[in-house]
């Protein structure tokens, strides 16, 4: 991927040494509507699974019910530092996913609104409660902004085994997925079901919002690569692998435990892929309504 020297996107909020971990005092309440994110670590699925507890309130990934949370006062955010080439990557990723989706939404006679992207390290305040490291990359509708701890990319090329740059970008680009649904009505919509149907329904519409944005990533990737051809031979492929590396099936099989497709938050490895490079290949938002299709 040759994303150096490319134009980087103001919107990182650099937190890492703001003092906002869980060292710090101000820990907000978990009462607002919970973060949606593709982080999938293998330990807190695990817990869900031995226990019986839905995957969603461990990782803290769908949207719960409840006011705002409240947020600890943090030093302002500032810009990463130069010469921080994570950090540099992680801005060109999201400046083009701003370039991207603002063309998508602009064709459609609307303006995109840029979330923010915030780089935290052990655990750091938002308004959707307190976000851990342990929940990997997330994002919360109440503040608009991706989370994200650079460490999570170490886990996913040793732990997950889904190396590549182009992995990482789709996990940006998952995330902002996230976003476009959220100001596509989408999440609101589904967040209105909790309560009113049960938990394995509702584990099943959790999967269709994370294969739409898996998608919208696909999406993206298309309308990336058309403008600026910077993919590289095998650069798909790793997205690809990193999809099928995080399906729920995939991740309970290497935790030892029995495939229970009930329980899936985020779906099996072929779903995961295949609505990836269904983004990919058709780059159109249009193609992504999983909340209507037949077969995932």
């Amino acid at each position: 991927m040759k994303w150096e020297g490319q134009e980087q996107s103001r919107n990182v909020e650099d937190r890492r040494g703001s003092g906002s971990g869980s060292g710090s005092g101000g820990r907000p309440r978990m009462g607002g509507r919970r973060g949606l994110g593709l982080g999938s670590i293998v330990i807190a699925l695990v817990v869900g699974w031995i226990f019986g507890i839905n995957p969603l309130t461990v990782l803290g990934l769908m949207g719960g019910m409840g006011g705002p949370a409240e947020v600890a006062q943090t030093a302002p955010a500032q810009p990463p530092p130069q010469g921080d080439r994570a950090a540099a990557f992680v801005a060109t990723v999201l400046r083009d996913t701003e370039q991207v989706w603002g063309r998508q939404f602009q064709a459609q006679g609307q303006a995109y609104q840029e979330p923010r992207l915030v780089l935290f390290r052990g655990a750091i305040p938002s308004a959707c409660g307190m976000g851990q490291s342990a929940m990997g990359p997330f994002y919360c509708p109440g503040d608009r902004k991706v989370y994200l701890d650079l460490e999570f990319f170490d886990t996913l090329q040793r732990q997950l085994g889904a190396p590549g740059e182009f992995a990482q970008a789709y996990v940006i680009a998952h995330e902002v997925g996230h976003h476009v649904q959220n100001l596509m009505g989408i999440t609101d919509r589904v967040d209105g079901m909790r309560g009113r149907v049960s938990e394995v329904q509702m584990n099943a519409l959790s999967v269709r919002v994370e294969l739409q944005a898996d998608c919208l990533a696909g999406v993206w990737a298309h309308d990336s690569q058309a403008g600026k051809g910077w993919l590289e031979h095998g650069d798909i492929e790793s997205a690809m692998n990193a999809a099928s590396r995080i399906g729920d099936d995939t991740l309970q099989r290497e935790a030892g435990a029995h495939v229970r497709p009930e329980s899936f938050t985020h779906g099996s490895s072929a779903q995961r892929m295949r609505w990836f490079r269904r983004g990919f290949e058709q780059g159109r938002a249009a193609a992504c309504n999983t909340f209507d299709a037949r077969e995932l």
